[in-house]
């Protein structure tokens, strides 16, 4: 007992600095009051800017590091889809939403914030090797999770689905800065060549603003979101996403022999709290507001002893 109640508090202890940003940002604000414009300006300076610059850097020597095993897109994304099902029969049976709030109910309990959140707490609790990682279930999420939504979507309107939308979403994964960063990052690595003095100063500075901006700009969009509506499906989603997807994740990693520092990267991303693409889906398709901003923020907060709590629990297997 003693031991686990140490592990657990080292990760918690670890992972604090993170999710103290976080309260930062908040702060600013709901009690500094500071407009939603900066936060506005923060975020496409983090997405277009820093977050791309970091991962071109970390990428740029990809070709000279360990190879990655594949099977955690296996692990990751067929724990999204069962994790995904799941959802979408809770709620249609337990919130008798109808398919598109169902599939957006859904998404939720799969799509992580693996970008402001994951790359940050990934570095810190597993280290730089992680990235890689990382960045391979990046160049995927989109992709195939938004493919998932579009075809639930499409289906539930229309009893099928359409190439025209897929087609959108592969365009629309392509032209997103943090993937074009990834690969251009990756196509660089393939060179054998070190990047030139004037490109890497720079893009050290960049990179190493990325991880606590992030976590600050995530603090202050958290603070203009209402909490009010639709708590029970919020905190349903928050179960699916805090204790089912990591729970699916870590039996499929296990069960395709899985290595084990690419085991906890895909249970650390599993973990993660609710991304702000689910709101902004409900936003779209004008269904259930409510429970994914409480979603958001709740799970954004349990996070911080759930995603220890899962680390703790792997390295305790001997991961």
């Amino acid at each position: 007992m003693p031991l686990l109640f140490e592990s657990l508090s080292h990760q918690i202890y670890l992972s604090a600095p993170l999710f103290i940003l976080i309260l930062l940002g908040y702060c600013l604000t709901r009690l500094g009051k500071w407009p939603a414009s900066i936060s506005e300006g923060m975020n496409r300076f983090v997405f277009n800017v820093a977050l791309p610059c970091m991962l071109f850097r970390v990428m740029s020597t990809f070709s000279q590091s360990p190879p990655v095993d594949a099977r955690l897109l296996l692990a990751f994304f067929g724990s999204c889809l069962l994790v995904f099902i799941v959802g979408r029969l809770l709620a249609t049976r337990l919130f008798n939403l109808d398919g598109v709030a169902a599939s957006v109910f859904a998404l939720g309990g799969i799509f992580s914030n693996n970008v402001m959140l994951g790359i940050p707490v990934a570095t810190v609790l597993l280290g730089p090797e992680a990235l890689p990682p990382v960045a391979l279930v990046l160049v995927f999420n989109s992709l195939i999770l938004w493919t998932l939504l579009t075809v639930s979507v499409e289906w539930a309107k229309q009893g099928s689905f359409s190439l025209e939308g897929v087609w959108r979403t592969l365009i629309g994964v392509v032209r997103n800065p943090l993937i074009i960063g990834i690969l251009s990052g990756t196509a660089w690595s393939f060179l054998q060549r070190p990047l030139p003095m004037l490109a890497a100063e720079p893009l050290k500075m960049l990179a190493s603003l990325a991880a606590p901006l992030s976590l600050v700009t995530l603090g202050m969009s958290l603070a203009h979101y209402r909490v009010r509506d639709g708590l029970k499906e919020s905190y349903t989603i928050c179960l699916l996403k805090l204790v089912l997807q990591p729970m699916t994740v870590w039996a499929i990693a296990w069960l395709t022999g899985l290595p084990p520092l690419e085991s906890k990267v895909v249970v650390l991303l599993g973990s993660m709290a609710v991304g702000v693409n689910v709101y902004l889906m409900s936003q779209k398709f004008n269904v259930i507001p409510g429970p994914a901003a409480a979603s958001m923020l709740f799970s954004t907060v349990f996070a911080a002893v759930t995603t220890p709590v899962w680390m703790m629990l792997m390295t305790l297997a001997g991961y």
